[in-house]
């Protein structure tokens, strides 16, 4: 039997009110909260990631939140598979797994699985790492470029492996990963060598506001945050034994702050900044959540949204 049986799912966009909600929920059915968070990972990135504060988490039991130091790197396939460990656990106590977040891509392998797309061809391999080798990493990473520029920017000019295997995908396939990536129905797209099948079928409820209520949302969460020492724990960050991750140095407000404490310029811009990312983040998910099939949505500002994401998960 799978690991993720009993699991549920409710995601949004941030801002959205999934925190307060999750908690209700938990306590309502007896649930353990599973992050479906990419940032929430990290030990210290609490203020800019809206992670639990250390009261919520002791109403309801979490998992998946502070479980790795800021430079250590992780995959969606590591993700994935100690999901499924917490979900195993929290079902050995008779509890019920509820993954919430809204990190787009963790979600579409929750709910889809892993493929990681088609066989390595070595003599293909063996022709790219020579040109990394020859003409410089740069060189085989401006290729990329050329092809899928989302996935070069996502990638590190270093970072010889993907750089491979995606301009392998393109040559063999046609087709960009990042295209592949953003089917919504299919399994997600990973790195070789770590496919896994689709978990069971997961109720998920989506909730979903108003765009111009999340908009103003966000805008006035970016400056609580800010207001509450977000640049100090940026700061801190920063005076780490070792440098950020990559993954930790993009997250959404970070990397902004990083560069404001490292480069300088004016502190307002920089929270406007923020504020226009995160919306445009906002408005990513909106797109993934809008085509991923099997989430069912429900109003966030909803009198009954316990009710209704409950109604969702075909509980009541």
């Amino acid at each position: 039997m799978s690991a993720f049986t009993n699991a549920l799912v409710l995601t949004g966009p941030t801002a959205c009110g999934k925190t307060a909600l999750a908690l209700d929920l938990a306590e309502r059915i007896g649930g353990e909260i599973v992050a479906l968070d990419s940032m929430t990972v990290y030990r210290g990135m609490d203020i800019g990631t809206a992670k639990p504060s250390a009261a919520e988490r002791a109403r309801v039991r979490h998992h998946l939140i502070d479980v790795l130091d800021p430079w250590e790197s992780l995959t969606v396939a590591w993700w994935l598979e100690r999901a499924g460990a917490a979900c195993a656990e929290i079902t050995a106590r008779g509890k019920r797994p509820i993954f919430v977040g809204g990190t787009p891509f963790y979600l579409k392998a929750l709910l889809h699985g892993l493929f990681d797309g088609p066989p390595a061809d070595a003599e293909l391999r063996r022709t790219l790492e020579g040109d990394a080798a020859r003409d410089g990493v740069a060189a085989l990473h401006a290729r990329l470029a050329g092809v899928d520029p989302k996935t070069a920017t996502r990638l590190h000019p270093n970072d010889v492996r993907r750089v491979v295997r995606a301009l392998e995908v393109h040559a063999l396939t046609g087709k960009p990963i990042s295209a592949w990536q953003q089917t919504w129905d299919t399994p997600a797209f990973a790195d070789p060598a770590e496919s896994a099948p689709p978990p069971a079928r997961v109720p998920a409820a989506v909730l979903t506001l108003p765009r111009e209520v999340l908009y103003d949302r966000i805008n006035r969460r970016v400056g609580v945050m800010l207001e509450a020492g977000w640049p100090d724990e940026v700061r801190r960050l920063r005076e780490l034994p070792h440098a950020l991750s990559r993954e930790a140095r993009q997250a959404l407000g970070y990397r902004e702050l990083l560069e404001y404490l490292e480069n300088g310029g004016d502190r307002g811009e920089t929270a406007e900044l923020i504020r226009t990312h995160t919306r445009q983040f906002a408005k990513r998910q909106l797109t993934w959540f809008r085509h991923l099939p099997s989430l069912v949505p429900v109003p966030a500002d909803a009198g009954d949204a316990a009710g209704l994401v409950l109604g969702a998960w075909g509980i009541i």
